[in-house]
């Protein structure tokens, strides 16, 4: 072939164009993406490159804050005992909530400040009084049941200067005014011991012993709003660590007021031992002193701390060890957070990173609050001399790689505007050949439906006309006959002319409307009537169903048409049923006409396009249906323009339900 016959039009043309565009698009698409890749790879090392160094100021201001930590706890170490607790309580205090100061020595564990710890390895010792000071009373009470007696023996004991010696009164005159029935004085006895912060009673807190002791009583009395109201009050107190109790004697008295409210850890139900991060804090000083009886606190510990696990809550120990005691800070989550990662803010605000923390494992103690990111910085413990793993990320990995995402937004618009080039030139293309062929095509079969439309009347009409011309019809009868079918075909052909006339002012935008209020069960009981006239020769029958009347703002010409039309097509595609069902009903507002058949059907793929002009269903090609495809166009146009919808349910072989809803008039 020569060269210049590629050049003819269409069809080589057309490839040689999209031939250049295509392998012009590949080549900046391949320099493109290798720009990109480049690109993209000098900024990730840029980015390294900032977390590298923002990794090794943070690692270096930890380690600063670990030895200001250390130097703190050495002077707690060395500090006399007069000043030990002052000083750790104020050093203490600077710390969050889940952190503490616990000092150790011999025999004595000392946690600062002491209401954040729920309890205590060991119980404190305390001094009882002596027993002998309540066997009058007790003779009374156990012996005799003389509660009375009794009473006013232990009441008279209660006056005592001494705390203690008053707190274990009260306990027994609570105790026999209970035997006595004297519940209310039971109870005000209770308040009256549960007073007494500083004073111990059975080796307990004396407010403990009697706030417990009420709510038993009130359990008794069956008085369960105010049972509910103490426990909750009680349970309050036992997990702020108000008092010094032993582990077996906190987990108790938690078991025994849990029975009578639900308790709840982090907002949800829970048993009384779940492991809260107080708990686990106080689980952590268990262990602290297990290590410390044992003389098991590690060189690396005593260096730089380490991080232990409670029960999947993580808590940093740092613990420093002379002869004397042990002093060591402990703290959760909260306190790595606000107190070393905290210390450290400016340093990561400034380097625009993010911070999280790993124990020896590589678990999370400190998890990143973003998804996980491949650019990162990592200081193991071995290298940075801390008690955990660092892992620096940016904070904002967007911002990071803003300028890339810029300048890869420039070359893609570059690349989409040439590609967009490109599909805009082959869809005009391709859609001006496809709707050239379908114009073509779509004339074609509307040429051919009028012509055969109009040739079915002309043709009548005509042999009528010769016949009655010709004086070969000599009955009146049968020429008044053909009168009326020369009438019918007149009137036929006179639809079908102002049929293409409405339809093509209906395209143009120039149709008028005549706007009027309409009883739509009227007009619709007229068209019936109408086209029943029509094709009673055809053996056809229409019927009727109104269930609802109503009026509507519309042109009883236009809408009559729209039924026609519907009825026509139900006639059409229905040659084996004869009845064509028409219903008119009325609710909410909107009146629904409807015409049914059983005919032939509409398929689904069908349906969407049947109200395009020219369209005709496949089923009207293969049964050779007369009609020129405008009458479905044509009902679409006069319902939109009434404000309505048009809608149609059908299946192959099921017939189908045109459906008219329009709005009642007011």
């Amino acid at each position: 072939m020569a060269v210049r016959d590629w050049f003819r039009p269409p069809r080589h043309l057309v490839i040689l164009f999209l031939g250049i565009m295509l392998v012009l698009m590949g080549a900046l698409a391949w320099l493109g993406w290798r720009l990109l890749l480049q690109d993209r790879a000098l900024a990730e090392q840029h980015i390294r490159d900032r977390l590298e160094r923002a990794a090794d100021v943070v690692a270096s201001e930890l380690r600063q804050r670990l030895v200001e930590v250390k130097g703190q706890l050495e002077r707690l170490l060395a500090a006399p005992d007069m000043e030990l607790a002052r000083d750790a309580l104020q050093y203490a205090e600077q710390f969050a909530s889940d952190a503490l100061i616990v000092v150790l020595e011999a025999e004595t564990l000392d946690a600062y400040p002491a209401h954040r710890l729920l309890f205590y390895p060991i119980a404190p010792s305390v001094g009882e009084p002596s027993t002998a000071l309540f066997a009058g009373g007790e003779s009374l009470e156990f012996r005799q049941q003389d509660y009375v007696g009794a009473g006013r023996v232990f009441r008279r004991i209660a006056l005592s200067e001494d705390v203690g010696l008053r707190a274990a009164a009260l306990l027994r005159l609570a105790r026999v005014q209970r035997k006595a029935g004297q519940l209310d004085s039971a109870l005000a006895t209770y308040d009256s011991l549960a007073s007494l912060d500083e004073a111990f009673t059975q080796g307990l807190p004396a407010p403990l012993v009697a706030r417990f002791a009420s709510l038993d009583l009130l359990a008794e009395a069956a008085r369960s709003d105010e049972l509910r109201r103490e426990a909750r009050a009680l349970h309050g107190d036992l997990q702020s660590g108000k008092w010094r109790l032993a582990r077996a004697q906190f987990e108790f008295y938690t078991s025994e007021v849990c029975g009578w409210i639900d308790c709840e850890v982090n907002g949800s139900p829970a048993a009384p031992h779940d492991v809260t991060p107080a708990a686990a804090l106080a689980e952590a000083v268990t262990a602290l002193r297990d290590r410390h009886g044992s003389n098991t606190i590690g060189v690396l510990e005593a260096a730089t701390g380490r991080i232990e696990w409670i029960d999947q809550q993580p808590l940093f120990v740092l613990s420093l060890v002379s002869a004397e005691r042990t002093v060591s800070l402990l703290g959760g989550s909260e306190h790595l957070r606000r107190d070393w990662l905290g210390a450290v803010g400016s340093v990561i605000e400034r380097e625009n990173v993010e911070v999280s923390l790993a124990d020896a494992n590589g678990k999370a103690v400190i998890p990143p609050s973003a998804a996980d990111t491949p650019t990162r910085a990592v200081r193991s413990a071995a290298e940075s001399g801390l008690p955990w793993t660092l892992n620096v990320v940016s904070a904002d990995p967007s911002a990071d790689l803003a300028q890339l995402a810029e300048r890869r937004r420039l070359l893609l618009l570059v690349l989409a505007t040439l590609a967009l080039f490109v599909a805009v030139g082959l869809y005009a293309v391709t859609r001006g050949v496809t709707r050239e062929l379908a114009v073509a095509r779509l004339q074609s079969d509307f040429v051919a439906a009028v012509s055969h439309e109009f040739r079915t009347p002309l043709t009548s009409l005509r042999q009528l006309a010769e016949l009655l011309s010709s004086g070969r019809v000599t009955s009146a009868d049968r020429r008044a006959q053909y009168y009326d079918v020369m009438r019918r075909e007149s009137e036929r052909l006179n639809r079908l002319v102002e049929g293409l006339l409405d339809f093509g002012r209906m395209e143009a935008g120039a149709m008028e409307f005549y706007w009027k209020s309409v009883a739509i069960t009227d007009l619709v009981r007229n068209v019936v009537q109408e086209f029943q006239v029509e094709v009673k020769g055809s053996g056809y029958q229409v019927e009727l169903a109104e269930d609802g009347y109503g009026t509507v703002r519309a042109d009883a010409e236009a809408l009559s048409r729209a039924v026609w039309n519907l009825l026509d097509n139900a006639v059409k595609y229905s040659p084996e049923c004869a009845t064509v069902r028409v219903a008119v009903t009325c609710s909410d507002g909107q009146v629904a006409i409807s015409v049914r058949d059983e005919g032939v059907g509409i398929s689904p793929a069908e349906q969407s396009v049947i109200f395009k002009k020219f369209v005709r269903g496949a089923s009207s090609e293969n049964r050779a249906t007369k009609g020129t495809g405008i009458g479905l166009a044509m009902v679409h146009h006069i319902v939109h323009a009434h404000g309505g919808e048009i809608r149609v349910e059908s299946e192959p072989g099921a017939g189908s339900t045109f459906t008219i809803l329009l709005t009642v008039e007011e």
